[in-house]
């Protein structure tokens, strides 16, 4: 009989750090998996590509174009930084419109997941109030729009919990009626270091989970389950406690083995233990306490008000002709 492990292993929306856990465990190269990594001027960028099952099955992920761009100045509220990040943001989402087949007049719905009333899911509600949409002057008064704009819809559905309806299936219902050519997805993601929270977008091809990165299953929303594109968009604002505490411990070990040779004589087993059985070990010391908490800095109310107007500048740009793209203002108040 085998055991079913997947309880205990890190749980993570990036697939950059899907990949590194990956690489870690495997020791080998992914077949299927190609990545690329770059740096410029303080901002990490990393374009992940899986192309095979196997890949997708040794990270997790669905097959599909994975970008993440790093920013650890972003902590410093830097707001010629911020815009530096919303006008790479931009070039980058104005590429994935285009392998998607996005024409300049094609229409797009924006949609903003998350529950609004809880400051670390809030990413895409506060995106959707800060994105410029157009379609209803369109439909009132087509004359009078000027050129370089396209339709632009948005849409915060709201969570399982307040309305009680699956948020695929709003999504699904508006698609329908609005049928828009394209879908962007918003939406709070969880990570397992805290390094990269609020730090860190991931723009992906494949669609979004809700809630997959904190174990809750979700109906997707995907181009499967829509019928048309979806562009997802995610930040890191949750890490689990016992993901801090497991990489703690995994610092510790690589601390002290830089002093001692004789590491199990201060920690015993747990640095020749695996990842998967020390994260297990732990939730279950955390868990029946109910202290396997989702953690976020204290400082998250400027954090994601900051990130959700860098993705609503570059979603500006990217979607409109008349906004410049090389010259993209974060401030959207």
């Amino acid at each position: 009989m085998s055991l079913d492990l997947s309880a205990y292993s890190v749980r993570t929306d990036l697939a950059v750090e899907a990949r590194e856990m990956a690489t870690q465990r495997d020791r080998i190269a992914i077949p299927g998996v190609d990545s690329e990594t770059y740096e410029e001027d303080g901002i990490y960028v990393t374009k992940i590509d899986i192309s095979s099952e196997e890949g997708a099955n040794a990270l997790g992920k669905r097959p599909g174009h994975y970008l993440t761009i790093e920013v650890p100045g972003l902590r410093h509220k830097d707001s010629k930084l911020q815009d530096r990040v919303a006008t790479l943001f931009a070039k980058h989402f104005e590429s994935y419109l285009e392998k998607a087949g996005i024409g300049k007049d094609a229409k797009v719905l924006i949609v903003g997941l998350g529950n609004w009333n809880v400051t670390p899911d809030a990413l895409g509600p506060i995106v959707v109030e800060n994105v410029m949409v157009t379609r209803h002057y369109f439909e009132l008064m087509p004359d009078q729009v000027a050129p370089g704009y396209r339709q632009v819809s948005a849409v915060a559905p709201g969570v399982l919990g307040i309305t009680g309806i699956e948020t695929s299936e709003i999504v699904q219902g508006i698609v329908e009626k609005s049928k828009p050519d394209l879908v962007i997805a918003v939406d709070a993601l969880a990570s397992k270091a805290l390094e990269r929270v609020n730090t860190t977008i991931q723009i992906a091809d494949t669609g979004i989970h809700p809630g997959s990165g904190i174990g809750n299953k979700r109906k997707g929303v995907t181009k499967e389950s829509l019928g048309v594109p979806v562009i997802a968009i995610g930040v890191p604002t949750v890490v689990y406690a016992s993901t801090i505490v497991n990489s703690t411990i995994e610092l510790l070990s690589q601390n002290f083995g830089k002093q001692t040779e004789n590491t199990n004589a201060i920690l015993g087993m747990l640095p020749s233990m695996t990842e998967q059985d020390r994260l297990g070990m732990v939730r279950e010391v955390l868990n029946p306490l109910g202290h396997d908490l989702l953690v976020t800095p204290k400082e998250i109310d400027q954090f994601i008000e900051d990130i959700a107007n860098i993705i609503a500048s570059g979603l500006n740009a990217a979607l409109h002709e008349a906004v410049d793209v090389n010259n993209v203002s974060a401030y959207t108040h």
